[in-house]
């Protein structure tokens, strides 16, 4: 077993987040300036699992309150089978990312960080949280993009 690399992709920010092989911890790193259609994208992500050992990409997959897929969920599941292409090893998943934002600011505000502060590290947290939802839910099966 390795490591998840989860991925809050944006249109123009992209967070990330990781857990360590047990899946025991998890942590927020720092975000990267590109959407989910810009090419260097898929370059920082190679960079990130070239420095750890993973074997799980989790992707935050824009929904609905009623479960339904937002008008964002076509742009992330192109992005999706770009990586699932490029990483052709690793299993991709797809996780419901409803209210990981949220939940973000929420944790940010509880750590002290307000402002530009708290922006700028947004995106990862909520891709910190995508990973903790499912790690607790059990590591559920992947849906494919």
């Amino acid at each position: 077993m390795a490591g998840v690399l989860a991925i809050d992709v944006g249109t123009k920010r992209t967070g990330f987040a990781v857990s360590d092989a047990l899946r025991i911890a998890a942590q927020p790193l720092e975000g990267f300036c590109a959407g989910e259609d810009a090419p260097e994208l898929l370059e920082h992500v190679a960079r990130l699992l070239d420095e750890r050992d993973v074997d799980t990409l989790l992707v935050g997959l824009p929904r609905d309150m009623d479960g339904g897929e937002s008008a964002r969920a076509a742009a992330v599941r192109r992005f999706a089978a770009r990586l699932s292409a490029r990483f052709p090893g690793l299993r991709l998943i797809l996780w419901d990312e409803r209210l990981t934002t949220k939940a973000a600011e929420e944790l940010l505000r509880e750590a002290g960080y307000s402002g530009r502060e708290s922006k700028q590290r947004r995106d990862s947290w909520s891709a910190l949280v995508l990973l903790r939802d499912w790690m607790e839910s059990g590591e559920p099966a992947d849906e494919r993009p």
